[in-house]
């Protein structure tokens, strides 16, 4: 046999080999048509009141607080457990696993978040199009920047604030797909969102339109830092981030711990064959807003009991299960990719 055709043979039996995992996956693992990402217990905990999830699917890799998905014949929940580490770590430990077939599946992140008070209000419900890397950035403290900076935030690989260049890690913004965010707004804006009645007295300080109505669902974007960030300065330094990194095609409106790493995650495992990243979306709830009221300190604002906890994870799910249950109710429309909007 000619080297040639040695070398064509090795590629050909490595190409075969690598394939069998994935060809014996989709007969003797479960492959749900949707994961449910939540990031703590009291996000996962209205699935798994609300859903008969009864089948618990352990993973090598989750963490002790979480180790295993619990599902039912169609749809799976995992816990990520908080922060960029937890997030990326648990899911690239699911999505690379061998014993759940993610290919086909839907991946729905869903949990709480800051909101803007210009955009939405406490237990008010917001699928992203852009998720924004608020941390990936140079920070020098305001007490230090120099005289006539406005900011101590830079891109990075830049010398002051506001120029153009640097250099990026390649996940400072993750584009979703469009007509999934569509197709899930679509699906979930009549959807009946709880409230209390402390948000409703604590979103009234509020002078914003958007703060002061009552929860709803709307299309935005969302920003992600492993820094629980509060306070309208730093917000607004968010906005301007949305914006410049999206081109100004986004609008910030929640703030989060987690989603860029999760993206991170299932984008090098969409890349290795393992998920279809045009079948991912995220969802998230406002518990809080992320900034403070007219005539209210940052400090107050970031310690207040809003009220807005409880309805944001009931809302969560709600919202989420809207759209979960459309997709499994009709899954010979969405088996082959997201269906046209009408």
């Amino acid at each position: 046999m000619k080297g040639s055709e040695m070398a064509l043979k090795s590629v050909a039996v490595a190409a075969l080999a690598s394939a069998l995992p994935l060809a014996a996956m989709a007969q003797d693992v479960p492959a749900p048509k949707v994961l449910v990402i939540t990031m703590f217990g009291g996000e996962t905990k209205p699935w798994l009141e609300n859903r008969s999830l009864s089948q618990e699917i352990a993973i090598p890799g989750l963490p002790e607080s979480a180790p295993a998905l619990s599902c039912d014949d169609d749809l799976c929940v995992m816990t990520t457990t908080m922060g960029f580490g937890n997030a990326a770590s648990s899911v690239a430990a699911v999505a690379l696993s061998d014993r759940v077939d993610l290919r086909q599946s839907y991946v729905l992140i869903a949990g709480i978040a800051g909101v803007d008070p210009e955009h939405g209000t406490l237990g008010s419900a917001h699928w992203a199009r852009y998720a924004v890397d608020g941390g990936l950035r140079h920070q020098i403290d305001p007490r230090e920047i120099p005289q006539g900076w406005d900011t101590g935030a830079l891109t990075l690989g830049t010398s002051e604030p506001g120029a153009e260049g640097g250099w990026t890690a390649g996940t400072e913004m993750f584009a979703l797909n469009p007509d999934l965010a569509q197709q899930a707004l679509k699906l979930t804006e009549a959807t009946e969102l709880a409230d209390s009645d402390r948000a409703a007295e604590y979103r009234a300080q509020y002078t914003e339109a958007a703060a002061q109505a009552a929860p709803a669902v709307s299309l935005c974007d969302t920003v992600s830092a492993d820094t629980y960030w509060h306070g309208r300065i730093i917000a607004q330094e968010m906005e301007s981030r949305v914006a410049a990194l999206t081109d100004g095609k986004g609008v910030y409106c929640t703030s989060q711990m987690e989603d860029n790493a999760t993206l991170t995650a299932l984008q090098r495992a969409a890349r290795a064959g393992r998920v279809d990243f045009d079948r991912i979306a995220v969802l998230r709830t406002a518990s809080n807003f992320d900034r403070q009221a007219d005539g209210q300190g940052a400090a107050d604002s970031l310690g207040a009991d809003s009220g807005g906890f409880g309805p944001a994870t009931e809302n969560a799910f709600r919202v989420g299960n809207g759209l979960a249950q459309a997709i499994i109710e009709n899954w010979d429309s969405w088996k082959d990719g997201v269906p046209a909007t009408e």
